[in-house]
């Protein structure tokens, strides 16, 4: 069992920017495709995560340390962690149900799209560690291997509806046809974040509030393109992190970057995916009748939208804030800070990219997340301790908003907990 542990974290370890491409090819020869054709799509998308994760890392470089500046600067002292997504999900493959958990995704996911119960085949392998995280959390607490296995699969396939229902809104607003994101952190706000956006745009006033790039493109020239917003925001979150003038600047500029290089870089994943929806849509029509079939990716496919990234500068300090003045939460906001944009995607999607109105539900449920990753802390810590982590300098809990944080996740484990 050891072996095939190792053999599956080693597969891994390859990250997405192999996993994917091979996953693509021998979807491309399954459904037809001839294989120097199937090998260029495979190969195109790889190059386009290369440049997304490229860009996303520069994004997670400059927030993080930023995040971490404004805590020092403001001096906030709170005795839960947060250590973001890599470090839970290093837990999570961790744990001993993790080996079993990719063979069985992939498993339920056919057994899905074969009974017409969802139309999202979900390459995005990389991601089943939130589904491994919710069973290791229900085996943590249970020490049962099924109740885990269970709790994974009750999450997927609530991730894969959801997948579903937002991929509409992915063609419509994203300009990603035939794709959709199962990824657990995105697919978690979507559940009250777009009934959200909905009552929001229905309350007098409110209603009227709009601040989307195009709108501030027209009021504003040129200074309301998408890179100057990138520069402004950046700016500003260099000053309330009390960067001195040239690290203030230089964190403009990444900013600024990310705006324009991101919707680039999915362009070409474009280029790569569509002759591979194209042929799986028609196969699966031949076979099961007119069902759509949309290609499952990782939500950064999502986030290179302005709008997306704006609303998350603009939550990382009011993220800061209300981790102080929430009576009863006790995370400190650190490691997923940088993960906001991912929290945000479909939030901002069913806004239509109004800002004011995804960073009011942004704010909402970031707070929501911060008191779930509270009472999670402990069984999350647990985690840890097993899994062997090296726990923070000084900390002796320890949480992550992204999934300690997370809808779906909370209460699968609240139901379990019923139980034991």
């Amino acid at each position: 069992m050891q072996g095939f542990v190792d053999a599956i974290r080693a597969f891994l370890d390859l990250g997405a920017t192999v996993i994917l491409p091979v996953a693509i090819f021998i979807l491309g020869l399954i459904f037809g495709q001839k294989p120097g054709k199937a090998f260029r799509a495979g190969l195109t998308i790889g190059v386009a995560f290369v440049g997304i994760f490229l860009v996303v890392d520069l994004l997670v470089n400059n927030l993080g340390p930023a995040a971490q500046g404004m805590v020092d600067r403001f001096g906030i002292e709170l005795n839960v962690i947060d250590v973001g997504w890599p470090a839970a999900a290093s837990i999570s493959w961790a744990s001993p149900i993790a080996a079993f958990i990719i063979p069985l995704g992939l498993l339920v996911n056919v057994l899905m799209l074969v009974t017409k119960t969802t139309k999202t085949m979900n390459v995005d392998i990389w991601n089943f560690w939130h589904y491994t995280f919710t069973g290791a959390i229900v085996y943590t607490l249970s020490g049962s291997i099924i109740q885990g296995l269970i709790a994974a699969v009750l999450f997927q396939i609530a991730c894969l509806k959801i997948a579903d229902w937002t991929a509409p809104m992915l063609d419509k607003y994203f300009g990603l046809p035939g794709i959709s994101v199962a990824t657990g952190s995105t697919v978690s706000y979507a559940v009250l974040g777009i009934p959200l956006i909905q009552l929001i745009q229905k309350i007098p006033g409110l209603k009227n509030l709009n601040a989307d790039p195009e709108t501030i493109q027209k009021r504003f020239g040129i200074f309301g393109e998408p890179i100057f917003m990138g520069l402004i925001l950046g700016v500003a979150l260099g000053l309330l992190a009390g960067y001195s003038v040239g690290d203030t600047i230089e964190i403009g500029m990444s900013m600024a970057a990310v705006m324009v290089l991101m919707p680039r870089m999915v362009k070409i994943l474009m280029e790569g995916l569509m002759p591979i929806s194209e042929s799986a849509r028609e196969l699966l029509q031949k076979k099961f009748g007119a069902q759509n079939i949309y290609i499952g990716l990782d939500a950064a496919v999502a986030i290179g939208h302005p709008s997306v990234i704006s609303t998350a500068l603009i939550l990382v300090p009011i993220t800061v804030a209300i981790a102080i003045i929430l009576p009863g939460n006790n995370v400190l906001p650190f490691g997923d800070l940088a993960t906001i944009p991912f929290i945000v995607a479909f939030i901002v999607g069913a806004a239509r990219g109004n800002i004011v109105h995804s960073v009011i539900v942004g704010t909402l449920l970031i707070a929501l997340s911060l008191y779930m990753a509270t009472d999670l802390a402990a069984l999350h810590t647990e985690m840890a301790v097993e899994s062997k982590f090296n726990m923070p300098e000084g900390a002796s809990k320890i949480s992550s908003i992204d999934q300690g944080g997370n809808l779906i996740n909370y209460v699968i484990y609240r139901i379990f907990a019923l139980f034991n």
